[in-house]
């Protein structure tokens, strides 16, 4: 019986491996064999979850034909992949991928570092900031005071606790979005209200209009529910939106869902201005789409002087065709997993409905922390040390890497939490790797994308800063060294670095 449990077809596999092109080499540089490269390639795209470990790889004759190269090249290829552990086969029932033994199996996603790693490793994968103490711990003592009434119940809120769906329906109010608890929905992060509203509306094989660039974890989220991803270019720079292509793209594709971060976009920064929010919102409402604004960046500004647009929803009155995300998650802490939905009431109660087959409700204690933060005053103090500290490492970061990379080309983004740098041609998938084995981990660029796009890009979230900073963008660059000679220096083990 065959061990493969998804398939890799020769054209995809062919787009993904030709999106891995690097620069022209330069003089004195040594090319590797046709059969090395592409054995290369697509161990790189299953150590980074690209290709999914156990999927069948196309037949060789099949895949010389899609990359224009001799079968000889392909059959190398599956030999050396077999003899480092990443490809197993048996007669009469194909190839498929596989991971060495004793290897980690590669994420789909970007999931933090464990802790015990973080000794000889820099982690720039997960853009999440430590706890802004003491709030934590004094909202975590406020809950706690304020349990004992709910230990006598089930415990059970669907749809959240009253009182904290009470106060989020209060603070969009205060924003001059009026709107009632039952537009209020207390979910598990942002992860878990996009999730219900994906299988809400998104069901298997449906379109889902994303934004290109767009957030890692919910793309992967998205082709996990069987969607059929629609990817939207963004406008140059920080510029927002490209309407036009927008306008296309729900005319022509009519898709179910279109999913957007109009608040500093993860992964490039960029915020949409109030008339991109309002021509989006009328083109969605005409294409009949619902529009899911990801909010989770919304109080992230860095930068004193910015003013920020009203919210999407903001320009959908009638609550027709916007539904908002929001979450603790980037603003205070990560490991605070409260998330939200703003919708229409009939919206709420159907996802609430829905959630009785996942995960039935969000923890009571975390809910309580969250809704003494909002009634104390201590949120707006907390997210002020948060924009403080993402502050400070953004600037720290960007000298750093302007310093040590100066091919390096992006941005300074004036709030959110990350970092889109286009690496000067070299491989983002490449770099990554390289990465690894000089102490530094970062996300590639096709993680957020869509069929291998943006390969020439890395994300460097500001989550260090100082000397962690200047240690990060030198082992960036002893990385980009080993992608740009094709050598093999840099594979001793990292030293430990203490901040």
């Amino acid at each position: 019986m065959a061990k493969w449990t998804s398939a890799v077809g020769a054209a995809q596999l062919a787009r993904l491996l030709n999106s891995q092109q690097d620069r022209p080499a330069g003089p004195g540089t040594r090319r590797p064999p046709a059969y090395r490269a592409l054995a290369d390639g697509v161990r790189l795209l299953v150590l980074e979850g690209r290709v999914p470990v156990a999927a069948r790889l196309p037949a060789e004759r099949e895949l010389a034909l899609a990359l224009s190269v001799s079968r000889t090249t392909v059959a190398a290829a599956y030999e050396a992949l077999r003899t480092e552990g990443f490809l197993e086969s048996r007669r009469g029932a194909g190839s498929w991928t596989a991971v060495p033994a004793g290897n980690p199996v590669p994420a789909r996603g970007l999931e933090p570092l464990p802790p015990e790693a973080l000794g000889s490793m820099i982690d720039l994968g997960c853009a999440a900031l430590p706890a802004p103490e003491p709030w934590l711990t004094r909202a975590v003592q406020g809950a706690l005071e304020e349990l004992p009434p709910y230990a006598h119940t089930h415990g059970d809120y669907p749809a959240g606790l009253p009182a904290l769906r009470s106060m989020i329906a209060d603070r969009y109010t205060a924003r001059g979005i009026p709107t009632m608890p039952e537009q209020i929905m207390v979910t598990t992060g942002a992860m878990g209200a996009i999730d219900a509203i994906c299988h809400l509306f998104g069901g298997r094989g449906e379109r889902i209009a994303v934004e290109s660039p767009s957030y890692a974890n919910i793309l992967q989220l998205m082709r996990e529910a069987g969607a059929r991803l629609v990817p939207v270019a963004m406008a140059e720079g920080l510029t927002g939106w490209d309407l036009d292509r927008w306008r296309q793209v729900l005319r022509d594709a009519a898709p179910r869902i279109a999913y957007v971060v109009a608040d500093f976009h993860n992964p490039t920064g960029a915020l949409a201005d109030e008339e991109q929010r309002r021509r989006l919102v009328d083109a969605a409402r005409s294409a009949g789409t619902v529009l899911v604004a990801d909010e989770t960046m919304s109080e992230l500004w860095l930068d004193a002087d910015v003013e920020m647009p009203r919210p999407v929803c903001a320009f959908d009155p009638a609550g027709s065709t916007v539904i908002t995300v929001g979450s603790a998650s980037k603003a205070f802490w990560a490991g605070m997993r409260i998330g939200w939905v703003r919708a229409a009431p009939d919206v709420i109660r159907s996802l609430v409905a829905a959630r009785a087959y996942a995960d039935l409700g969000t923890p009571v204690l975390e809910q309580l922390a969250v809704n003494w933060l909002f009634g104390a005053g201590g949120w707006e103090r907390a997210v002020e040390v948060r924009r403080a500290q993402a502050r400070q490492n953004r600037d720290e970061l960007v000298t750093a890497v302007r310093r040590e990379l100066p091919d390096w080309e992006f941005e300074v983004p004036r709030g959110g939490l990350t970092l889109w740098v286009r690496t000067g041609g070299l491989s983002g998938s490449r770099l990554a790797e390289a990465g690894e084995r000089v102490g530094v981990r970062v996300p590639s660029g096709p993680r957020f994308g869509v069929d291998g796009a943006f390969e020439g890009y890395v994300r460097l979230p500001f989550t260090v800063g100082g000397a962690v900073a200047e240690e990060a963008a030198a082992r960036l660059a002893a990385a980009a060294r080993i992608v740009e000679t094709g050598g093999t220096s840099g594979t001793e083990t990292p030293r430990t670095f203490v901040a």
